[in-house]
């Protein structure tokens, strides 16, 4: 190990203990990063949190842009450059992938190629995939190599979120009425805001409330109900898509009704996207990568002249208290994931958003597209149909 890596690791461990520390026994592990420059290039930090994990080495970095792969491999400063994936998989057999191109079409063939080289985990970008026929594929892939998958939904892995779901079954909310969502409403709103922003919403929908039994949605263009003329390729290989405004309504599992709404141009900046668990005592509003993630708001939401006092915030202490643990340096980048997914391959488990809850999210989209092309009626989950219902128009 060079003496700038002790350094690092060192300083790490004394900053973030103890969330960084690393016992004699404990395994080393070699790690490959996968991005694309130009398309979705190194998504969300998923390449640098590699080097905050004593455990772990970067020993390959692919990338076909080679000025991308130039400025990837000064930025992470440790592991061979490759401009194919395929083949820095198959020389360096890294034991975790990190794939990290936010555009989703890529998603199957990187993370396929993973697991036949032998990768043990796998690190992956959202949206998971652009349809339930690649979940498929991708469980499948990973069945046949047992390999863990984790993704990158990082609020799943707050610390607060256990405390948050104890207080509302301790009746925090009194008998809770509604679960709603909306995205960031900006340029993108519709359908290229579900995909992108609303499944870190969908998964919170699941950490709270289970998983969706039934669906029923309109997807909007201009006003006017969405048309098979409608339906185009959308960005960041999103697939097809269509749509500036989507209202989707849900049957959970534990007997909530959610919703999500999307209209393009009409998010503002303070409000960011999230979702609220309403109940007859109280409001729980979640705004997605803000700190504290959790507020709750006294009294019924029905009564506008009751005296419900100031949002309170919901921290891993319990309400009202202030939060201990450094959330930035653990959760918002993606460190909390990767140390949740080693133990996983060291020890056995699923990773908190592993494959199930990735299929999830994508569930919760392709029934609204199922719903709308069905005319707005209602629909089962688990879906029969597995490819992208708009391709059926």
């Amino acid at each position: 190990m060079s003496d700038r890596r002790r350094f690092l690791l060192q300083s790490i461990a004394l900053s973030s203990a103890p969330f960084l520390t690393r016992g004699e026994n404990e395994k080393a592990y070699k790690v490959g990063v996968i991005g694309h420059t130009g398309r979705g290039n190194f998504g969300h930090g998923l390449d640098s949190v590699w080097k905050l994990h004593p455990q772990s080495t970067i020993v390959g970095i692919a990338d076909t842009d080679p000025n991308g792969l130039k400025r990837a491999h000064a930025k992470l400063k440790e592991g061979k450059p490759y401009s194919d994936y395929r083949e820095m998989l198959e020389k360096q057999r890294p034991d975790f992938v990190a794939v990290c191109p936010r555009h989703v079409d890529q998603r199957v063939s990187m993370i396929e190629a993973a697991c036949e080289f032998g990768a043990k985990g796998i690190y992956v970008e959202k949206p998971f995939a652009r349809s339930l026929e690649e979940c498929d594929w991708i469980r499948e892939a990973c069945a046949k190599s047992g390999t863990k998958l984790a993704v990158a939904h990082r609020n799943r892995y707050h610390p607060a979120l256990a405390i948050a779901k104890k207080l509302i079954a301790e009746g925090l909310l009194g008998k809770v009425v509604a679960l709603r969502g909306r995205g960031k409403e900006d340029h993108r709103g519709g359908g290229e805001d579900m995909w992108v922003l609303g499944t870190h919403v969908f998964d919170l929908f699941d950490a709270l409330a289970g998983k969706p039994l039934s669906c029923s949605a309109e997807i909007r263009q201009n006003g006017k109900l969405v048309a098979k003329p409608d339906v185009k390729e959308g960005n960041e290989g999103l697939g097809l898509l269509a749509g500036d405004e989507v209202h989707a309504r849900w049957r959970m599992k534990n007997g909530w009704t959610a919703t999500f709404d999307s209209i393009k141009g009409q998010g503002t900046r303070a409000a960011g996207f999230g979702l609220q668990v309403i109940g007859n005592d109280g409001v729980l509003d979640v705004r997605c990568d803000k700190e504290p993630l959790f507020h709750f708001l006294k009294g019924s939401p029905w009564n506008p002249r009751s005296k419900r006092g100031d949002w309170i915030p919901v921290t891993s202490n319990g309400l009202g208290q202030t939060e201990n643990q450094d959330v930035k340096a653990t959760v918002h980048n993606h460190l909390s994931a990767i140390r949740d997914l080693v133990h996983c391959v060291d020890r056995g488990g699923s990773p908190k958003c592993g494959l199930d809850e990735g299929t999830e999210t994508v569930s919760f989209v392709s029934s609204v597209f199922e719903s709308h092309r069905l005319g707005g009626s209602q629909v089962l989950l688990p879906l029969e149909t597995r490819k992208n219902p708009l391709s059926l128009f």
